[in-house]
């Protein structure tokens, strides 16, 4: 069934008449669809911990839901600011593709070694190269082939994505902490698609996977324990945030549909350097998700 759902998302071209699809902005609170609690954060300290992760401070802005047939799912609608939102897209795109950490282009060498992707890309003006990259690995790096996390294979995982993966897990009120050590970036264009799967590759499969979005919107399918289960289609927007924990860290779940007629949000872009990036996030959808590997506590 995650299939024949799969395939007939990925032929729509807009959401007109998609009333199957779940669109926080536009959601009736029922009882399958509830508001999530937070943690208050109520100090100075706290929302100054918030600003500088990008995050908005006043928690009475966030808006996070959960869905009773999915259980462990949780939704945030966009809890960054408009600053915050540049800032992430930034770290992805010119900072999160640069050495130690590895990309899917790696082994074709475009990349002149004194210069970056970014770089390389914004002096030669080569699309090609541009919608060439389709992923960036940070902290252990996935291997695509044999699924399994080496320690020969790590780099020092991105103190700031640390950060904000902790304080969100911590916000939501989850009993265990959680140590981000692996985080795969993903760079969609319009005619992208992730089939369905299962992230199972970790050693600890009860702490839950972090999905933050940026740029273009998607479609989002997550079914259950078998391709047989009828998935849930949910709107993605730039900035929205996705937990899996409980029985959906192991759900069937992928995109099968990039939405090029969505906006992101009216972000505000004020110099050449912004404009690029502008250009860039028009034809481009990135989702960072966040894992930890190890049952382990870090010392």
């Amino acid at each position: 069934m995650f299939k024949e759902y799969f395939k007939y998302y990925k032929r729509i071209n807009s959401l007109e008449h998609q009333s199957n699809v779940i669109d926080f902005e536009n959601v009736d609170v029922n009882e399958i669809i509830k508001y999530k609690e937070l943690k208050t954060a109520s100090c100075n300290n706290e929302k100054e911990k918030l600003d500088g992760l990008g995050l908005k401070n006043d928690l009475s802005d966030w808006r996070c839901y959960e869905i009773s047939n999915i259980p462990g799912l949780i939704f945030i609608s966009n809890p960054f600011t408009p600053c915050g939102q540049k800032y992430w897209m930034k770290r992805c795109i010119v900072d999160y593709t640069k050495k130690p950490n590895r990309l899917n282009i790696d082994a074709h060498h475009y990349i002149d070694v004194e210069e970056n992707w970014w770089t390389t890309v914004n002096n030669t003006g080569n699309i090609k190269l541009r919608d060439q990259l389709r992923w960036a690995t940070l902290g252990y790096h996935h291997d695509w082939d044999t699924k399994v996390y080496s320690e020969s294979a790590k780099s020092e995982f991105p103190s700031d994505l640390y950060q904000l993966s902790k304080t969100i897990i911590e916000l939501l009120k989850f009993p265990e902490e959680f140590i981000a050590e692996a985080a795969i970036v993903n760079f969609y264009h319009p005619s992208s698609t992730l089939s369905g799967h299962i992230d199972h590759s970790e050693y600890n499969l009860s702490a839950p996977l972090l999905s933050i979005s940026f740029g273009l919107s998607a479609i989002f399918l997550i079914g259950g324990h078998s391709l047989n289960d009828k998935p849930t289609a949910i709107l993605l927007r730039s900035g929205d945030t996705i937990i899996m924990s409980r029985e959906s860290r192991l759900s069937y779940h992928g995109v099968p549909k990039i939405l090029l007629s969505e906006n992101d949000r009216k972000i505000k872009y004020e110099n050449e350097w912004e404009f690029n990036l502008k250009n860039y996030m028009k034809v481009t959808r990135i989702n960072i998700n966040v894992r930890q590997v190890n049952n382990a506590i870090r010392s």
